[in-house]
């Protein structure tokens, strides 16, 4: 898969901006720097020069070259960074010259799997260079730098040793089956299998899914045609994102933003108002019985293809939203109809926000307070867009939720660490778990149980086979002993270039 005898070439910096760093690594790098680079390259150390580089014939322009020599490279092998200010034309071009001379560009990845099969590095930290590469929120950062520091690989070091050790005893009692020696007695070996599974166990429970902070969180806001959605959105975000209007129905189409909070960021997101004509008419009647606010005040919903187009797309964004703030106008003269659109929707999370309050006064805002936290049985959180009532609390609150649901602290944690901030520090010491690591864990703790339970029926041979597996499938965490080259090329193509 990877042809560690070729020079590979790749832009490592973004492709925006004036600024662009171009890596090479291989054992032609420093031949190849010396053909285009001025001054002359010491080969002795690594070294950062300020000169010039050849671009073509007839173009030089200003660089600085940073070496790092094998065998302190990060890759192992050689390793050149060109660091020029220029546009991404006279980038272009100098790669295109570099290919020319022979050098081939890297695939996705390409420069940390070098570094992962030279033994600069395990399988584990190089699976956290990508994701310190495409970190989204500080938690997905913490556990990625803890990955790339080794801490992982520092538990399952422990545990294969506890494992290896119990295993020679076992194995040893094996080889010399017929002496009368006995290196470690069944019910020791049972207690010392114990404890290893516990600790594997342990690893699990006290782990949290990497997957659970990859991906950006998708916030929606939802309620009746002109809640004060879109204002509310334009004052979270800071600018106007979506048109505020008076008239109702004035947003169609799923409006997006980017929300950043103090401990993740998030994808904030309006749609169109909705109404409850979405729901069956037997169901409309159900949720409307009992209401006395009103329910003659609901009208029938779209009256044309494009805003029933709207109610589906928001139906639909709503439905694979993390959090949605439901919004409820406290200026209303009645809330039948945002009743019925609670019922409408299920999310998982919901923070009630009532908007508008800069509309009454504090005496109608408590008491309209009130009516709401009873009729919809939850704790409403008061804003107005208009003077930022509120908005911070909702920002808090909105942070709070994406770190509960993402981490799923329990309400004895939650009870325990009433702050945020504590609940957060518990969150950071946990080690993180991919999807592979967490199968590996998983599959070593069935063969430990298995190994014990055949411990216990006097089948030392069936023993030492299924500790054996259990060893090599934590082993597989850092390691590649198994693992083949199809399995390091899934991992290693999530990679952007040049990393």
């Amino acid at each position: 898969m990877y042809e560690l005898s070729d020079t590979i070439v790749a832009v490592s910096s973004p492709a925006v901006g004036q600024r662009a760093i171009v890596r090479i690594t291989g054992p032609d790098t420093i031949d190849t720097c010396e053909k285009i680079f001025s001054p002359p390259i010491p080969k002795e150390r690594s070294a950062l020069i300020t000169g010039s580089i050849a671009i073509d014939h007839a173009l030089r322009i200003d660089a600085k070259l940073y070496l790092f020599l094998y065998p302190h490279s990060y890759t192992g092998d050689d390793v050149a960074e060109i660091h020029i200010h220029t546009n991404a034309s006279v980038t272009e071009a100098l790669m295109g010259s570099l290919l020319a001379k022979g050098l081939r560009m890297a695939g996705p990845g390409e420069f940390t799997a070098r570094a992962y099969l030279n033994g600069k590095i395990d399988l584990a930290q190089a699976e956290a260079v990508n994701e310190i590469v495409v970190s989204s929120n500080k938690f997905q950062l913490d556990a990625a730098e803890k990955l790339l520091s080794g801490r992982l690989a520092e538990t399952t070091a422990k545990v294969r040793s506890a494992m290896m050790d119990c295993l020679s005893l076992i194995e040893a009692g094996l080889d010399f089956s017929g002496e009368d020696i006995e290196f470690i007695t069944r019910p020791e070996a049972v207690r010392a299998l114990a404890g290893i599974k516990v600790e594997l166990e342990q690893l699990l429970s006290d782990s949290i899914s990497y997957e659970s902070v990859i991906d950006l969180p998708a916030v929606g806001i939802a309620g009746a045609t002109n809640a004060g959605k879109s204002s509310l959105l334009n004052k979270l975000l800071g600018k106007a994102r979506s048109i505020v209007s008076h008239k109702r129905r004035t947003t169609r189409d799923v409006l997006t933003g980017l929300l950043t909070l103090v401990h993740c960021r998030c994808v904030l997101f309006d749609c169109a108002g909705l109404t409850p004509h979405q729901l069956s008419d037997d169901a409309r009647l159900t949720h409307l019985e009992g209401i006395g606010r009103g329910a003659s005040t609901i009208g029938a919903g779209p009256n044309n293809i494009l805003d029933e187009l709207a109610q589906q797309a928001a139906i639909e964004a709503l439905r694979n939203a993390s959090v949605v703030i439901f919004c409820i106008d406290a200026s209303k003269a009645d809330w039948a109809e945002d009743i019925a659109i609670r019922r409408l929707i299920e999310p998982e999370v919901l923070i009630a926000v009532a908007t508008k309050s800069d509309l009454l006064c504090e005496d109608e805002l408590a008491e309209d307070l009130s009516e709401l936290n009873e009729l919809f049985s939850a704790d409403f959180i008061v804003t107005s867009a208009k003077n930022g009532t509120g908005i911070a609390l909702l920002r808090e609150t909105i942070d709070r939720k994406i770190i509960e649901q993402a981490f799923r602290c329990s309400p004895s944690i939650e009870k325990r660490e009433p702050s945020i901030e504590n609940r957060v520090s518990r969150i950071e010491s946990r080690v993180a778990l991919t999807a592979r690591h967490r199968q590996a864990v998983t599959e070593a703790i069935k063969n430990v149980g298995e190994s014990i339970n055949e411990l216990k029926a006097g089948s030392d041979e069936v023993t030492a086979m299924m500790l054996r597996a259990a060893y090599q499938a934590v082993a597989d965490i850092d390691s590649a002993a198994r693992i083949d080259d199809e399995i390091l090329e899934r991992i290693f193509s999530r990679f952007c270039i040049g990393k």
